[in-house]
């Protein structure tokens, strides 16, 4: 199978929806002539034109109210956030607008909206664009948010999400841009709200998301050395979360890790942790270990970046001390 790079991937998604819908458009700064900041948009300008690819002013209320409105009246609008820090200029026309309109109205509109956001440090851009701000929206209900690690997903989850009658939160993990690997050609598609055993294995269960499922994946092989089996599972959509695929691993496992590049202290991580307490218990051996980026705002030197980031050696870590019992 050919092998692209996941913001290739992404550029696949797109065009072959606004391809396959006319009703489906683009928004957001810089999408068009620049082709993006990572360059996801590029070539959609020249081939679907200024009325479906849309340059926006540098105001994030703007372009969730375009999207919201867009979607109201029929279309299909993908906007993007050149951060996702910046989404909370425009959180009243998510949380309360886009989030809530179906409900208010008994289902006599839908809001299919996607937006699209990079996420997370790694690039030393600082602590105002390397956040990973994935909790606060799992919380509100009427938002799916998405969360993809590999090209074959990216592109896979992002058709679905703009099929999806709803709107969805598609979180881009900047450090995967450039990461290649195989990607079907053609309309392939990947359901959300499934998550994915990248690995199997018998020992530890290593719940991840975006970026850290690569890490794990690392970490298990560094573990199969101590002969220590390391089950990866990749959620690939955040919310809804698919809480079977977790159980199945665990009633095997009996031991689990979660990792996710949020903050620790009310992060995504802790409602996974409780889940599992919750569904999981009796067939848990030792308590459900957490690794998560430090509770503090994200620094621009590398070093300083990388000592609060979750890493490799963490995961092994955490899965080590779940053996130990």
């Amino acid at each position: 199978m050919r092998q692209i790079s996941f913001a290739v991937a992404l550029n696949e998604a797109l065009k072959e929806e606004m391809r396959r819908d006319p009703v489906v458009f683009v928004a957001g700064e810089d999408i068009g002539k620049m082709g993006g900041l990572f360059k996801v948009t590029q070539g959609l300008l020249e081939e679907f034109g200024a009325g479906r690819v849309l340059d926006t002013p540098i105001s994030e209320a703007a372009i969730a109210g375009l999207g919201v409105g867009g979607a109201l009246v029929g279309t299909r609008p993908v906007i993007e956030f050149q951060f996702l820090d910046f989404i909370t200029i425009a959180m009243d026309q998510i949380i309360n607008h886009a989030a809530k309109l179906r409900y208010m109205t008994g289902g006599m509109v839908s809001v299919p909206l996607v937006i699209r956001a990079p996420v997370c440090g790694g690039i030393g851009l600082g602590a105002q664009h390397s956040q990973s701000l994935e909790a606060w929206f799992v919380h509100v209900p009427g938002i799916k948010v998405v969360m993809p690690a590999t090209p074959r997903d990216a592109k896979g989850l992002l058709k679905s999400a703009i099929r999806d009658d709803n709107p969805v939160l598609f979180l881009e993990h900047r450090r995967l841009y450039a990461a290649t690997g195989e990607v079907p050609s053609g309309d392939h598609m990947v359901p959300l709200g499934t998550a994915e055993v990248k690995r199997e294995g018998s020992d530890v269960t290593v719940v991840a998301t975006g970026r850290t499922v690569s890490l794990a994946l690392a970490a298990a092989d560094r573990l199969s050395e101590q002969a220590i089996k390391i089950e990866v599972i990749d959620l690939r959509t955040l919310k809804p979360f698919d809480m079977q695929t977790i159980s199945n691993s665990v009633g095997k496992t009996n031991r689990v890790v979660v990792v996710n590049d949020g903050w620790r202290t009310c992060g995504y991580a802790a409602e996974i942790v409780a889940s599992i307490q919750s569904e999981c218990f009796y067939d848990l051996d030792f308590p459900v270990q957490r690794v998560c980026n430090k509770d503090a705002p994200m620094p621009a030197a590398a070093a300083l970046e990388r000592s609060l980031m979750v890493s490799e050696e963490q995961i092994v870590a955490a899965c080590s001390a779940a053996m130990s019992s």
